[in-house]
């Protein structure tokens, strides 16, 4: 209890005015009243179910292997904020009954002032879900990095207000797009370390860590484990020539999980050395060739409304279940599953 209190006084230091207690007839849950999984679990991320509904889209997951669905709360997908109470209850029903779990959502929430984020935090806490990812901050170039990361502590610090009052916990994306705090994860790290880090922590991205620190994943996965609740799967290489995610004269090309430079085996057996046993985001973030289609589809789709599947749905089921079969492997091997 020594650390929680601690950490309510830094927050309310932050916060000023903003109380950690949950108003009157509502009790304080604490996140030391939520269970930790003892084993990670391999979620898929629901935006690659868009092309289907709810009850189709866990039949997809199911067929091909995965244990758990990460849906997604969200403007475009399938559960809308507005009618979160009512739609993440079913999907989490529905896929529980199917055998499989939702030990995290993915939100949209970066602070206590995000649209309906007492509602879906409450909605999570009557669920029985601990954790969410939370979408990166951003950088302005042309302005101080130093000054932009003190201005987010009031921000982070109203978020794990609420997540104390819920017994819920935020897990900020470390994405290596340019702009992005969180990228190089030790510049949020040096922010989130004054909070309990059982409120606020990372969702840590093992293929963007590669992208931006290469083997400097070493010293910032040191660093940051204590507050690293989640972790997400992906692969890349670097290519010559220009791309999304061009990088001087070489870019960023994502590729299925064991065909690229991600160091799983390595990465996976530290954060199982550090204790993780938090929820492993699924992410197919890459591109196939698909006979009878000109372009090369992009698995990643998109979030933004129902997107037509540019494959066979029995071809789509058989990657997924080769990139399922990949990482429990990985993540076997390493003692996580």
């Amino acid at each position: 209890m020594s650390q929680l209190h601690h950490s309510r006084r830094d927050v309310l230091k932050l916060l000023g005015s903003v109380p950690l207690v949950a108003a009157a007839g509502n009790p304080v849950v604490t996140a030391e009243q939520v269970a930790t999984p003892k084993k990670a679990r391999l979620c898929l991320v629901s935006r690659h179910l868009q092309w289907a509904g709810i009850e189709e889209g866990i039949a997809t997951a199911a067929e091909a292997g995965c244990q758990a669905i990460a849906w997604t709360v969200r403007s475009g997908a399938h559960i809308l904020a507005e009618n979160v109470e009512r739609d993440l209850r079913k999907a989490v029903e529905l896929t529980r009954k199917a055998g499989l779990d939702t030990p995290m959502v993915i939100s949209a929430i970066v602070d206590a002032k995000s649209p309906r984020a007492e509602a879906i935090l409450s909605t999570m806490q009557g669920l029985g879900i601990r954790y969410f990812r939370a979408p990166s901050f951003r950088y302005d170039y042309s302005q101080e990095l130093e000054p932009q990361l003190e201005a987010l502590k009031p921000r982070i610090g109203s978020l794990a207000a609420l997540n104390q009052k819920y017994g819920t916990t935020a897990m900020y994306h470390t994405h290596s797009g340019a702009g992005n705090v969180g990228g190089g994860v030790w510049d949020l790290w040096l922010v989130l370390k004054q909070f309990d880090r059982e409120l606020v922590g990372l969702n840590y991205d093992l293929g963007h860590a590669t992208i931006r620190g290469g083997s400097g994943w070493v010293e910032t996965s040191h660093f940051a484990h204590k507050y690293v609740h989640g972790l997400s799967v992906k692969d890349f290489r670097w290519a010559k020539g220009g791309g999304a995610r061009r990088v001087g004269a070489w870019s960023a090309e994502m590729v299925p999980g064991g065909e690229g430079m991600v160091d799983f085996a390595g990465m996976l057996s530290y954060f199982k050395s550090a204790g993780f046993a938090g929820p492993v985001e699924l992410y197919q973030e890459y591109s196939v060739t698909v006979p009878g289609v000109a372009q090369p589809v992009n698995m990643l789709g998109t979030d933004f409304g129902t997107w037509k599947l540019e494959m066979p749905k029995s071809e789509y089921i058989a990657l997924l279940k080769r990139d399922v079969q990949f990482y429990s492997k990985a993540m076997t091997d390493a003692g996580l599953l």
